[in-house]
C-alpha cells in the first residue's frame, strides 16, 4: 500500500522503535555452554560409560578376568532370593543405616544444643567434637579395632575400675559386633551433625525466644514450639546424609570386622567385596551393587519427599 505525501513526512519524523533490550541483554550474559562440555565429557567417561557397562555386566557370569561371558538375564537377581549371605546382608544394612540415623542425629543435636549455650568453652568443645569427622575413616576404624580388642585399652580400662564384668569381646561377639560398629560410626560423624545443626540454631532468631520465653514458656516448651520447627532445613540434611551413608557403609565395617564373625556384620557393600574379590563372581556382585543402588535411590527420594512436606508444613 502507498502512502500518502503527509503519511511519509509524518513517519519521518518518528524516532525509531529500539529493539528488545531484554533478548539482547540475555544473549549476552548467558554463559557459553561449550565451556561445560570439557566437564561433562569427563563426567561421562568416568561415571555414566562405567555405570551403563557394570547394569550390562549385572545381566553375565562375568568372572572380571576372562574376556568370555554369558548373558543370563535376570539369573544374578533371582539368586539373591535364594542366597541367605545376601539377604542377611540386606537386614544388616537396613539395621545399621536406621541405628546410625536415630542415634548420631539424637547425638549430634543434644551435643549442638550444648555447644550453643553460653558456656565459655564452648569453641573448643567445638572443634574437639567435630575432629574425629576429619579423620579417614579407616584410619578410626583400624584405631577402634585396636582399641576394642580382646587386651585393648577398653577392655583395659574397665578392669582397672573394678567393672570386669562388663569386659567384651566387642568386635568378636557376633551379638555385639554390629553394634559395635554403629557405635564407633556415631563417635566418629556425631560432630558432623552436631554443626549442621548448630548453623540452625544460630540462624532462629534470639526475639522468638525472648518473647516465648516472657509469654511463660520453659526451655522444653521453647524448643518444641520455637527451636524445633525452625530447625526442619538442617534435620533434613542431617537424615539425607546419614541414612545414605548407613546404606553404603564399608570402610568401618571392613577394617572392624570384616563383615564377620561369620557373616554376623555383613553388609551389601562388604558382600559385593567379597563376591567381586575373593570368589571371583563380578556378575553377581555387580548385580549386588545394583540394588544397593535402588535402595539408596527409594530410601533417599522417599525420605526427601517426606521431609520436605513437614519442612513446608513446620514453616
Amino acid at each position: 500500500m502507498t502512502l500518502a505525501p503527509h503519511d511519509r513526512l509524518a513517519d519521518r519524523g518518528r524516532a525509531p522503535v529500539p529493539a528488545p533490550v531484554t533478548r539482547v541483554r540475555r544473549a549476552r550474559n548467558a554463559p557459553p555452554w561449550w565451556f561445560v562440555l570439557p566437564a561433562l565429557l569427563l563426567f561421562a567417561f568416568v561415571v555414566l560409560v562405567p555405570s551403563v557397562r557394570g547394569v550390562y555386566y549385572a545381566f553375565t557370569d562375568w568372572d572380571g578376568l576372562n574376556p568370555d561371558f554369558s548373558f543370563v538375564g535376570l539369573d544374578n537377581f533371582s539368586a539373591m532370593l535364594s542366597d541367605a549371605d545376601a539377604r542377611q546382608a540386606v537386614w544388616h544394612t537396613l539395621l545399621i543405616a536406621v541405628a546410625i540415623t536415630i542415634v548420631q542425629n539424637a547425638v549430634g543435636l543434644v551435643l549442638a544444643l550444648g555447644v550453643n549455650s553460653a558456656i565459655k568453652s564452648r569453641n573448643l568443645l567445638r572443634v574437639f567434637l567435630f575432629a574425629p569427622a576429619v579423620v579417614t575413616p579407616i584410619v578410626t576404624a583400624y584405631l577402634w579395632r585396636n582399641l576394642l580388642g580382646p587386651d585393648g585399652a577398653v577392655n583395659s580400662l574397665l578392669g582397672a575400675v573394678g567393672l570386669d564384668g562388663w569386659e567384651q569381646d566387642w568386635l568378636g561377639d557376633p551379638d555385639l559386633a554390629l553394634w559395635t560398629v554403629v557405635g564407633v560410626v556415631v563417635w566418629q560423624y556425631a560432630g558432623y551433625s552436631m554443626v549442621i545443626f548448630l548453623a540452625g540454631l544460630q540462624s532462629v532468631p534470639k526475639e522468638i525466644h525472648e518473647s516465648a520465653e516472657m509469654d511463660g514458656a520453659g526451655p522444653v516448651r521453647r524448643f518444641w514450639s520455637v527451636t524445633r520447627p525452625l530447625l526442619a532445613p538442617a534435620l533434613t540434611i542431617n537424615l539425607m546424609l546419614s541414612i545414605i551413608g548407613g546404606i553404603k557403609l564399608f570402610d568401618q565395617v571392613y577394617a572392624l570386622t570384616g563383615g564377620g564373625p561369620g557373616h554376623a556384620t555383613d553388609t551389601i557393600s562388604t558382600l559385593i567385596y567379597k563376591d567381586a574379590f575373593t570368589l571371583g563372581e563380578f556378575g553377581y556382585s555387580i548385580a549386588l551393587a545394583v540394588v544397593l543402588t535402588i535402595i539408596v535411590a527409594v530410601a533417599s527420594t522417599g525420605q526427601y519427599l517426606l521431609l520436605s512436606r513437614n519442612e513446608k508444613a513446620a514453616s
